[in-house]
């Protein structure tokens, strides 16, 4: 209780940020449905959700609650001691129903467009390669997206730029890599869409294979900088502002 009364508008702040993403996953993707060449339409919606998530990131909200928007990636600097128990756990459940929330509100928006093939609900689904190659793709995108992330956040220099980093990251997973796994990195952004779609096909794949690729980042993360502190759970980290993560990790 003293978490949840301390940290609720973070909490809540995570919900809106990833419903928000999520929106804007199915509207564009409807949207750029029409659009004929696979390369061009991958390309558009790469920009696109690129973009969100970097306004996600550089947002005030954003850089309150950090902008995690990713059960994985709260679970992993959980693993690293820079978030408190309850707040991972709050944080967890906040984007799990703030991604349903978004696919929701979108599919009452949007009403059938949502459901035509093509779209579906932004339903991440292995490609053609199979069930082995998505869980491999996702494993490899979500470690490297994440090694850049504590890597770029370590670095005086580079740190006001993890957002973008990120973002830019994001943008070219979706053109190069979504033939492979449908791009999820998101184990709540797959839930979301599969719960409102009923389609679970091989869903076990974005539940498993983003946190392993992303705890096996941080654990190379760690091995190359031993004896320092990971850098604070905030993707854009503002010195000097309120910070949850780093009033827990002077106490721990």
């Amino acid at each position: 209780m003293r978490a949840l009364m301390a940290h609720w508008r973070e909490y809540l702040i995570e919900a809106a940020a990833l419903g928000y993403f999520m929106i804007a996953a199915c509207t564009f993707a409807a949207l750029l449905r029409q659009v004929a060449d696979p390369m061009l339409r991958r390309g558009l919606m790469g920009l696109a959700m690129g973009a969100a998530a970097v306004s996600i990131f550089y947002s005030p909200w954003g850089k309150r609650s950090g902008a995690h928007i990713n059960p994985a990636v709260t679970l992993t600097f959980f693993r690293l001691g820079r978030v408190a128990p309850w707040d991972a756990a709050f944080y967890a459940l906040a984007q799990f129903a703030g991604a349903v929330a978004g696919v929701w509100l979108s599919y009452a928006a949007l009403g059938r467009r949502l459901a035509l093939p093509g779209v579906h609900f932004v339903v991440t689904a292995p490609g053609m390669r199979g069930v082995a190659v998505a869980f491999v793709a996702e494993v490899v995108i979500a470690a490297f997206l994440f090694w850049c992330v504590l890597t770029s956040a370590a670095s005086p220099r580079w740190k006001r730029f993890t957002g973008l980093i990120a973002g830019a990251l994001v943008a070219t997973y979706i053109v190069v890599e979504s033939p492979l796994s449908g791009m999820s990195m998101n184990p709540a952004r797959s839930f979301a869409s599969a719960f409102v779609a009923g389609d679970w096909n091989a869903q076990w794949i974005y539940f498993v294979a983003p946190p392993v690729g992303m705890l096996l980042a941080a654990q190379v993360f760690l091995t190359q900088r031993p004896g320092r502190t990971p850098p604070c759970a905030k993707i854009c980290h503002v010195d000097g502002a309120p910070c949850l993560f780093c009033e827990y990790h002077s106490h721990v």
